[in-house]
């Protein structure tokens, strides 16, 4: 019957209802058979187990459940059975009903018809025979239950064309909406980059661009006795460059530049020594730990994490030194930036810390301050090491 399921699936259950009707009938002709006495009895018996054991050969064979041709075949040699059962007798009349819809199961749909229209002449055809005359209402029984499977079958089919295409319209309008979904948040994402390099390219770019040219121009006219001036001028110029390059990059693609070629540990590194170099402070970088690659949104965030740490020692707190210490522990990693400055009360922070935990929490991770009046801070980021 899977050859059936092909063309027009049923439920099981209907499946096992044919099966059940069909067996029941030919017992049902057979028992007839014997109990009537008939002299034919043996052979009837025999043609109702035989056509039986045909039609249960069909479920068995594989090949009849996944070759239409098979399938076919096998719909003849049930029909055939069928026949010399008829011939046989009256009784046989009543098997052609699940006949029918055998037939327009395995067959297209003009085939099946043809096929249940000669089925149910057959029937007509001998049961007026056995009967010796043919009477109108002899008809009826074999031609009702044909129009009967006919309807139920064709009406089947029609519910699970328009199932099917209703289930067809669903999934299109699913993956639609994914569609548009993901084309609205790639727009956003577009904008907001946009946004973002207009506003850089327009304000940060054009003045730290300005502020180099002015510093290399103050350079040039410095005398060459100003050897401390020129060294100040010539930091600060490099300064502005190394931002104009950041401000740059974020136009292009929004990635700092402190991180091509190279480790987050060795641009923490290069930070430290910088920062020692342009402030009155000592920047030491540690790292401990076996170092792993990182997702580049997780290097960002801590790079861009431990930059404005040290921005905020520089500018407030009055330190000596800054320990930057980058640790890969387990599964996570995490930056510790810890002053000796004057502290603070971190119950009054300003948007800088707001940012770093901002784009620590986005990533999943954990940020902490620990600060005080007179105490120094220990600005701390963790972060797991797989993307959220």
């Amino acid at each position: 019957m899977t050859a059936a399921s092909a063309l027009t699936p049923t439920s099981r259950v209907l499946t096992w209802c044919l099966h059940l009707l069909l067996i029941a009938l030919l017992t049902l002709a057979a028992a007839r058979a014997v109990a009537d006495g008939s002299p034919d009895a043996g052979t009837i018996v025999a043609a109702a187990v035989t056509c039986a054991a045909v039609y249960a050969a069909g479920p068995l064979l594989p090949r009849v459940r996944t070759s239409r041709r098979a399938a076919l075949w096998w719909l003849i040699a049930v029909g055939l059975v069928w026949l010399v059962l008829l011939v046989l007798t009256a009784d046989g009349v009543w098997v052609a009903f699940p006949l029918y819809f055998l037939q327009l199961h395995l067959l297209p749909r003009r085939q099946g018809l043809v096929a249940v229209i000669a089925t149910a002449l057959a029937a007509i055809t001998a049961f007026a025979a056995h009967q010796g005359s043919f009477a109108p209402a002899a008809a009826i029984g074999p031609a009702l239950g044909a129009a009967v499977a006919v309807a139920v079958v064709w009406g089947y089919q029609a519910l699970y064309r328009e199932s099917e295409r209703r289930r067809n319209l669903i999934e299109e309008l699913t993956a639609t909406r994914a569609d548009l979904a993901a084309a609205q948040h790639e727009a956003g994402v577009l904008a907001e980059r946009e946004r973002l390099a207009h506003e850089i390219h327009d304000t940060l770019a054009q003045g730290l661009s300005s502020i180099q040219l002015l510093l290399r121009a103050a350079e040039r006219t410095l005398p060459d006795t100003a050897g401390n001036a020129a060294r100040y001028v010539e930091q600060a110029r490099q300064a502005a460059a190394d931002n104009l390059a950041e401000a740059r990059r974020f136009v292009v693609a929004l990635s700092p530049p402190a991180l091509d070629d190279t480790t987050l540990a060795d641009a923490l590194a290069r930070l430290c020594a910088t920062t020692t170099a342009r402030h009155r402070i000592t920047a030491r970088f540690h790292l401990t730990g076996d170092p792993v690659p990182l997702p580049t949104a997780h290097e960002v965030v801590l790079l861009r994490i431990g930059q404005a740490a040290l921005a905020n020692t520089v500018r407030h707190a009055d330190a000596s030194t800054a320990e930057v210490t980058l640790s890969y522990d387990g599964d996570q990693v995490t930056l510790v930036v810890v002053d000796d400055g004057v502290g603070f009360d971190p119950d009054h922070s300003g948007f800088g810390l707001t940012a770093m935990r901002t784009r620590a929490e986005a990533l999943d991770g954990i940020f902490t301050v620990e600060s005080s009046p007179g105490h120094g801070t220990t600005v701390s980021a963790r972060l797991p090491k797989e993307c959220p």
